[in-house]
């Protein structure tokens, strides 16, 4: 499986290459020997280092605006989006039938695998390490208006409450699949106004998605 994968992500050359191995490999092709620690170990480095570093970047925004910045950094569409760009989703290793189902192009499985080889960076090369490819391939988020970091359902919030409407609510349509792929598709809903949905591997991502495409549907009515 090894010779399957390269010892280098973007600029950095893993010197242990079994750790990066873990971090591309799907839970359908292996048992226990899956990204999914990595993962775990990757999230918490990942926040504590865009948390260091927005703290030194913005000295006068107040908690709220650091949780917005924050909460954008580390959310799964923008750890996905970097995955594509450093040809990460390429690299994962998976069964023919995951890979027969579209695993490779589901937005959560990206972004895990993001936070996976951010750990295995932490294991191989330690914290200078994982903080140095962190820097360099979120710097051109990170210096973003604070306000491109509103998600979805906080512009549909804001949008009720500019209106004087009820806020937003969010229902389950259905939940189909295995409990290790779920998808669920999700209703957001502005009472007496409109309703839009979609889907998503976790109910949360289903209602940032229904929640965009709401304020798509009202941006056109508008």
């Amino acid at each position: 499986m090894i010779k399957k994968i390269q010892k280098k992500v973007a600029d950095y050359t893993f010197n242990k290459v079994s750790l990066l191995e873990e971090a591309l490999t799907h839970p359908s092709l292996s048992g226990r020997h899956n990204y999914q620690r990595l993962e775990f170990l990757g999230d918490r480095v990942l926040g504590l280092v865009v948390s260091d570093w927005l703290l030194d970047l913005y000295p006068d925004d107040d908690e709220g605006q650091l949780n917005q910045r924050f909460s954008s950094l580390v959310r799964r569409e923008t750890l996905a989006e970097i995955a594509r760009n450093l040809k990460i989703v390429n690299m994962i290793l998976l069964a023919p039938g995951a890979e027969q189902e579209g695993t490779r192009d589901k937005g959560a499985i990206q972004c895990d695998v993001c936070e996976a080889v951010i750990g295995a960076i932490y294991l191989d090369g330690g914290f200078d390490a994982a903080n140095a490819f962190i820097r360099a391939h979120w710097k051109g988020i990170v210096q973003k208006d604070v306000n491109a970091f509103k998600d979805a359902k906080t512009l549909l919030q804001e949008w009720c409450q500019a209106r004087n409407l009820p806020l937003p609510r969010y229902n389950v349509v259905s939940r189909t699949g295995p409990d290790h792929n779920p998808i669920f598709i999700m209703q957001a809903e502005v009472e007496g106004v409109d309703q839009a949905s979609a889907e998503g591997t976790a109910k949360r991502f289903a209602e940032q998605a229904a929640a965009a495409a709401l304020i798509e549907q009202l941006a056109t009515q508008s």
